[in-house]
């Protein structure tokens, strides 16, 4: 884990990679439990019988289940002491270029994009994050999320 004591450090590192997290196993008990949650049981994600005659060969995971793993892969990969709250304030784009075959282990890449001063102190961070599939040729998740950090 990278760890940052002042949030004023990343000002300076706008456009440069500023960590990686830790590596993410989606299992199939996730991707049912996703599945529970959203009520989307698609058979690709949780008929592992029917998928394996699928185009993938087996069951694969919801791309919002990707996406909805970015928070754990950030709170893996960077800490900022002096920040005592951090809100996700959006997304302006969200690819998900490859499947995420059962099993898989992921892991994301954040680049830090912008830095802006909140008025009410803290800043706003742009972060491009590429979440990649262990062995695979392609991201499984391109984001740009804009989180707000609180000191």
């Amino acid at each position: 884990m990278k760890r940052f004591a002042k949030l004023a450090d990343l000002a300076g590192l706008v456009g440069q990679p500023i960590a990686e997290s830790d590596w993410f196993v989606v299992e199939q008990a996730r991707i049912d439990a996703f599945a529970d949650a959203t009520s989307d049981r698609q058979w690709i994600h949780c008929d592992p019988e029917r998928a394996a005659a699928g185009p993938f060969g087996t069951t694969i995971a919801h791309g919002f289940l990707t996406l909805s793993l970015l928070p754990a892969m950030l709170a893996s990969a960077y800490a900022i002491d002096d920040v005592r709250m951090g809100i996700n304030y959006g997304l302006n784009r969200v690819r998900f270029p490859a499947p995420v075959p059962v099993g898989s282990r992921l892991r994301a890449r954040i680049e830090l994009r912008a830095f802006e001063a909140l008025p009410v102190g803290g800043a706003q961070l742009g972060l491009h994050i590429s979440v990649e599939r262990e062995g695979g040729d392609k991201p499984v998740c391109v984001a740009e999320l804009l989180t707000r950090q609180h000191v």
